[in-house]
C-alpha cells in the first residue's frame, strides 16, 4: 500500500492542449474548408427556416389566411437553391466562366424587361414600396438583380484568368468589366431606383478590383466616384432624404413607417437570451412586412437575444475567414478571384442589414443572406456557396486528395480465389 501511495503518475495531458491540437489536424487536412462553408452555411439556413417560420406567421396569417405560406414558399426555394448550389460546386473553371456570361448577358436583357416593359410592374394588389426591380412572368417573379450579383462575379474572374498576363494595361484591367457593371448598375439604381442593391453591386466591384490588385488611384477613383453617385442620388430623392433625416434626428419615423424604431425595440427587448421562439411582439405589428426580410435580425434578436446574435454574426465571421483562406490557397486566378468576391459580398450584405436593423444606416431594403425571406435571394446566395463549394474543391491539396481517392489502384495484383469440392478433381 505504502508503494502504491508513493508511486509517481506520469504526466497527464491537458484536455485543452489535446482538443486544440485534434481542431488544428482538422483543419489542416485537404477538404477542411470544403466541410467548414457546408458546416457554416448549414447552420445558418437552419436559423433561417426557424426565423422565416417564426417572423412570417402573423403577416401571413392576418393578410393570406395562412401562417405557413411563406415558410412553404421558403422550403421550396431552398430546395431548388440546394440543387443548384449542388450542381455549381462540380463544375469546372470554364464551365463556371461561362455560367458567368450566360447569367450577367441574361439579367441585362431581364433588367432592360423590367425597366421598359409592363413585366416590371408590380402585380394588383402589391407594391414594390418604389422600385422596379421585379420581373413577372406570369405565376414566376424573380428579381434579376440578385442573381446579376453571382453573374458579374464569375464573368469578371473569368475575364481576369484570361487576361491575367496583360493586367498591367489600363485597357485589359477595365474593359470590358466596369462596362459591364455599370450598365447593370444603371439599370438597377437609375432604371429600377433599387439603390440600395445597387450599393451591394458598387461594393462587388470595388472588391474585385481590390483582390486583383488593381492600383490605388484607380480604387480611390473608384470609390469616389461611387460615392458622388450614392449621394446624388439620395440628395434628389425626397423619401431617401427623408431616410437620412429619420436617422440624423434619431425620431426613428420614416414617413408613416417606425420600423427602424421598432426594430430597435425588438433586440434591446431580446436581452441576453431572447424572450423565446415564437414570441417576437414586434412582429405583431410594429415591423409589419419588414419582419421576415428586411428586419429579420431584429426578430432574431427579440426572440434569441444577444446570443443569438453574437451566433448569427460569428457563423458570418467564420465564413469570411474560410472564404479568404480559400482564396489565399487558390493558386488560379479565376478561383482566387471567385472565392474572394463571393465572400465580400456575402460579408457586406450581411453587415449592412445589420447595421439597419441597428439603427447605423438608413433604411436600404437589403436582405439578411441565408435568413431574410426571399427566392431570388436565397437561390442566388446558394449558386454563390457553390461556386465557392468549387474553389474549395479545387485547393491543390484538396484537388489532390479527391483525385487519390477517385483512381483506381494501380500496380495492384488481382486475388481470385476459389473453393472446388475435393471429389472433383
Amino acid at each position: 500500500m505504502a508503494a502504491s501511495r508513493g508511486r509517481r503518475r506520469g504526466p497527464r495531458t491537458e484536455p485543452s492542449g489535446l482538443s486544440a491540437e485534434l481542431l488544428g489536424e482538422a483543419v489542416a487536412r485537404p477538404s477542411a474548408d470544403y466541410y467548414l462553408v457546408l458546416s457554416c452555411v448549414g447552420l445558418l439556413l437552419g436559423l433561417g427556416v426557424l426565423m422565416v417560420l417564426s417572423s412570417s406567421s402573423v403577416y401571413a396569417a392576418e393578410n393570406l389566411g395562412d401562417s405557413y405560406y411563406f415558410l412553404r414558399r421558403h422550403l421550396l426555394y431552398l430546395a431548388v437553391g440546394l440543387v443548384l448550389a449542388w450542381l455549381v460546386s462540380r463544375r469546372s473553371e470554364r464551365a463556371l466562366g461561362v455560367l458567368g456570361w450566360l447569367l450577367v448577358g441574361a439579367m441585362i436583357i431581364a433588367e432592360l424587361l423590367v425597366v421598359f416593359t409592363p413585366l416590371g410592374d408590380a402585380a394588383d394588389g402589391a407594391s414594390n414600396k418604389g422600385n422596379r426591380n421585379w420581373l413577372s412572368l406570369g405565376p414566376l417573379s424573380l428579381q434579376p438583380s440578385e442573381f446579376a450579383k453571382i453573374g458579374l462575379v464569375l464573368w469578371a474572374a473569368s475575364i481576369f484568368a484570361t487576361k491575367r498576363r496583360n493586367l498591367g494595361r489600363a485597357k485589359d484591367l477595365l474593359f470590358p468589366v466596369v462596362l459591364g457593371f455599370v450598365v447593370i448598375i444603371g439599370l438597377v439604381v437609375v432604371g429600377g431606383h433599387d439603390l440600395g442593391t445597387g450599393v451591394i453591386l458598387l461594393a462587388i466591384m470595388l472588391a474585385v478590383y481590390w483582390f486583383i490588385g488593381a492600383p490605388w488611384q484607380l480604387l480611390v477613383a473608384f470609390l469616389a466616384a461611387a460615392v458622388l453617385l450614392v449621394a446624388a442620388l439620395v440628395v434628389t430623392s425626397p423619401g431617401r432624404m427623408q431616410r437620412i433625416g429619420a436617422l440624423l434626428s434619431g425620431s426613428g419615423a420614416v414617413g408613416d413607417s417606425e420600423q427602424p424604431l421598432n426594430a430597435v425595440y425588438a433586440l434591446a427587448t431580446g436581452g441576453w437570451w431572447g424572450v423565446g421562439l415564437g414570441r417576437s411582439r414586434a412582429k405583431w405589428g410594429g415591423l409589419y412586412d419588414g419582419a421576415l426580410n428586411d428586419y429579420v435580425f431584429a426578430v432574431l434578436g427579440e426572440e434569441m437575444g444577444l446570443l443569438g446574435t453574437i451566433v448569427v454574426i460569428g457563423l458570418f465571421l467564420s465564413l469570411g475567414l474560410v472564404g479568404m483562406r480559400i482564396a489565399n490557397r487558390s493558386t488560379r486566378v479565376f478561383w482566387r478571384m471567385a472565392a474572394a468576391s463571393v465572400t465580400a459580398w456575402l460579408l457586406i450584405q450581411a453587415v449592412l442589414n445589420v447595421a439597419v436593423a441597428m439603427r447605423m444606416l438608413p433604411v436600404m431594403g437589403v436582405p439578411l443572406p441565408f435568413i431574410s425571406y426571399g427566392g431570388s435571394s436565397l437561390i442566388a446566395d446558394l449558386v454563390a456557396v457553390g461556386a465557392l463549394l468549387a474553389a474549395a474543391r479545387h485547393e491543390p491539396e484538396a484537388a489532390a486528395a479527391l483525385k487519390r481517392r477517385g483512381a483506381p489502384a494501380r500496380g495492384r495484383a488481382v486475388r481470385v480465389t476459389s473453393v472446388v469440392d475435393g471429389k472433383g478433381r
